[in-house]
Parts: structure tokens; sequence; C-alpha cells
């Protein structure tokens, strides 16, 4: 890493962005919002994060920082521990594979390969929380989440792009 120590020091604080930007979606995702019955179907927003990040810039996001970001969702949404973890790093793991096939693609392919990763990992997360909680957990609101989380990817997904682009270009 060249230049001055400011500009390590900007350079590196802009690298910590997808994390930090991932992080605020965990809260935003577990912020109670006193409406009935919306709880449980939440949508599942720093999946879009991870998501996202995996595909662009897989340099910003490595596997332990999926692990991190699903570990602090699960303690901080109180979900069985260590089941957002697993959902994150599958997601990171697939994504980051198949990123040659997602680069200059259309918003529209991206789009439609984020619901079907969605529609994966929230089969993760289900089954993984039914084997934690050594019990069938009813999956009654599991479509509503799913299309909640897909139709605001487009919006987050904007916003992830300029944020690429006006910060990230560079490095």
């Amino acid at each position: 890493m060249k230049g001055s120590p400011i500009q390590r020091v900007d350079q590196g604080l802009r690298h910590t962005l997808p994390f930090v930007i991932t992080l605020l979606l965990v809260f935003m995702a577990a912020t109670p919002t006193h409406l009935p019955g919306f709880t449980p179907i939440m949508p599942q927003l720093p999946l879009i994060g991870v998501y996202y990040w995996a595909i662009f810039r897989p340099d910003l996001l490595r596997p332990w920082t999926a692990f991190a970001l699903g570990a602090i969702s699960d303690i901080v949404a109180g979900t069985p521990l260590g089941v957002s973890s697993l959902t994150f790093l599958a997601v990171q793991g697939f994504c980051e594979s198949q990123r040659r096939f997602f680069l200059g693609k259309s918003f529209l392919v991206a789009w439609w390969g984020f619901g079907l990763v969605c529609a994966g990992a929230l089969a993760i997360e289900w089954v993984g929380g039914c084997l934690v909680m050594l019990r069938l957990l009813a999956p009654g609101g599991l479509l509503f989440q799913y299309l909640m989380t897909v139709m605001l990817y487009p919006l987050i997904g904007w916003a992830f792009i300029r944020v690429q682009l006006a910060i990230l270009r560079h490095g």
C-alpha cells in the first residue's frame, strides 16, 4: 500500500464501507417495528449486502466478514446463534464462485440471481432454525419475507452502486 499515512487511512476506511453498510442493514432488520405480525416477515436486508458485495467487491467482503455479520445478526435479532453465519457464508461463497456469470450483465440479471440466492438462503435459515431449535418452525412468513427482501433489492442495490462508484472506485 503506497501513499502518505493519511491516504492509507482513507483507503482503509473506504475498504471497511461494505462491512459497515451491511452491519447497518443488520441493525435495521432487527429494529422493532411495533407493527403486529411484521417481525416474522421482516426483510432479510443484510442478505442483500452480502450478495452484492460478494459479487461486485469480493475483496472487501471476505468469508470471515460474512461470518461475523451473521453472528452479529443472530445476536441482535435473537435468532439461533450460527444460523445466519452459516447462511451468509453460503451466500458469500456461492456468489463469489459465480461472480464471472454476473459481472457485465444487466441489473435485471443481478436481481434475478438475487431472487434465486434469497430463496436458497431463506431455506437454509429455516432448516437451520428447525435443527437448532429441534422442532419444526412454522414456514408461514417465509414467502412474504422473501417477496419483501427481493422487492427491496433494487433500492438497496442502487445505493450500493452509488457507494461503489463514488467512494470505492479508486481501490
